[in-house]
Parts: structure tokens; C-alpha cells; sequence
């Protein structure tokens, strides 16, 4: 949900399976792919301890990308991405070459978790959700209906399901569900860093995205960011996936 673009490097995060097939397409352009998953997500390590936040997972993108050397990148940011990555752009704006806003969310006092997320947030609830995603056919109805078009195959989306779960029956997603900022002083950090940062913006949006509608994101990312001309693209939520060799074209604004 979070990419860092650089110069013959690319650091993509949360997380490595939704940009597998946007990697390979990015071939030919000087970029190379480093894909990682955000703790609590995919194939990484899910620490009882972590601070699943956005504060915290925003810290540790940032750490991730000094370990990596990364000195100035261009940033792509997606679903919840959005928050992570607008932490690390405060941090070290002087070092972000460029970002690019696919369907996430910057109002994020107002922001009211879409139905298939909403009982995440909830203990008790949450626990008894995750578990009849694994419900023969549940996670596809799902996917299907507000996630990707019928383009993805079946077989792609069943591999999603033991990557949501992990090795700790998906206690830290949970974690990351219930860690959103939704406040003010967020908001207005986040507003600033996309209207006032140091580096050019662009919106790419799945304009047929349920979760995160265009009227109501689309068009808040497009005001914040001051675009005449955003991008929409024919997808649902996860654009990677609908349009992965469309996306990475547009994803990278020339600073």
C-alpha cells in the first residue's frame, strides 16, 4: 500500500503480493523492485510488541528505507499506505522526489471504515469476522464485489487468505485495524504534508473503487493535492491488481 520509487531502486511496502505483478512491469524504466511487507502483514514477522499505529508503522517504513539507503525516493500510496506514507514524508519531505495518491484517504478525521473493514475495529466482533472469512467462498464474494474485477483469477485472490492470516491467526492485522489515527492533528498533518510539501503530487484512482469512492476520496485527494487533471483508471480498490501494467506508467511524476 506504500511504494518508494527510486532511481534504479524500488522499495515497495505493504504489501509485497498486491505489487507482485506492477514490479516485473516497471522493467525497462530505471527502477528496480524491492518489495516489503509492513509488519503485521504478509510474509513478515508479526512481534506481539509492535506498535501497529500509523505513527509506529510510519517509524519503522522509515527505517526500513535508511536501511536500505535509499536517500531520495519517490513515494506511492495506497489503501491505508496513505497515512504510513505521509508519516515518512513529514519526517524527511527534503528527501521525497515525488507521490502519487492511489484510491487512500487524507481526511482522515471524517473517515469511516468501509463495510467489509468496519468489523475489524471491534473486539469480539473483529475475531468472529476474520474468522468466516475463511468460510468456503466468503473472502472470494468479498474480493470479488469490492476488491478487483473478474480479471484477477480465483486461484490469485485464495492466495491472499493464509498472507491475511500469517502465523498468528491474523492477531496482528487486527492490531493494524485498530490502530488508526482517526484525529484531527492527523488530518491536518497529513493535509499539510500533501498541500505543502517540497515535491510535485499526482492522484492515479480506481474510479470504480466501492470502499474508497471517488466523490468523496478521489475528490478530497484532488483538492488537497491542487491537480486539474487526476488519473482514473478502470479498476475497483486494488488498481495493482485490475491494471497492473497501467499503474506503474503513471505512477512516477517527474520532479
Amino acid at each position: 500500500m506504500c511504494t518508494v520509487f527510486r532511481r534504479r531502486r524500488t522499495c515497495i511496502a505493504k504489501s509485497y503480493p498486491l505489487y507482485r505483478k506492477v514490479v516485473p512491469a516497471l522493467a525497462g524504466t530505471r527502477l528496480r523492485g524491492i518489495a516489503i511487507d509492513l509488519p503485521g502483514l504478509g510474509l513478515a514477522e508479526r512481534p506481539a510488541d509492535a506498535d501497529y499505529t500509523w505513527t509506529g508503522l510510519g517509524r519503522w517504513l522509515l527505517a526500513a528505507i535508511d536501511e536500505l539507503r535509499l536517500d531520495r525516493f519517490h513515494l506511492v500510496l495506497h489503501d491505508i499506505g496513505g497515512p504510513i506514507g505521509f508519516e515518512v514524508a513529514g519526517a524527511v519531505p527534503e528527501r521525497v522526489l515525488s507521490m502519487t495518491l492511489l484510491n487512500t484517504i487524507i481526511e482522515v478525521e471524517s473517515f469511516h471504515r468501509p463495510w467489509p473493514m468496519e468489523p475489524f475495529a471491534h473486539r469480539g466482533i473483529g475475531e468472529a469476522w476474520l474468522a468466516a472469512l475463511r468460510v468456503p467462498g466468503a473472502f472470494l464474494s468479498i474480493m470479488r464485489l469490492v476488491g478487483v474485477s473478474r480479471r484477477v483469477p480465483t486461484a490469485e485472490i485464495a492466495c491472499w487468505l493464509p498472507l491475511l492470516f500469517g502465523d498468528d491467526r491474523g492477531r496482528a492485522f487486527l492490531k493494524i485495524m485498530r490502530g488508526f489515527e482517526l484525529t484531527a492533528a492527523k488530518e491536518r498533518r497529513y493535509l499539510d504534508v500533501v498541500r505543502n510539501g517540497p515535491f510535485p503530487v499526482q492522484v492515479v484512482w480506481g474510479a470504480r473503487d466501492k470502499m474508497l469512492p471517488w466523490r468523496r476520496w478521489g475528490v478530497a485527494a484532488q483538492n488537497a493535492a491542487g491537480l486539474r487533471e487526476p488519473i482514473k483508471l478502470p479498476a475497483k480498490h486494488f488498481l495493482q491488481e485490475d491494471c497492473p501494467k497501467r499503474s506503474p506508467r503513471r505512477s512516477i511524476v517527474s520532479p
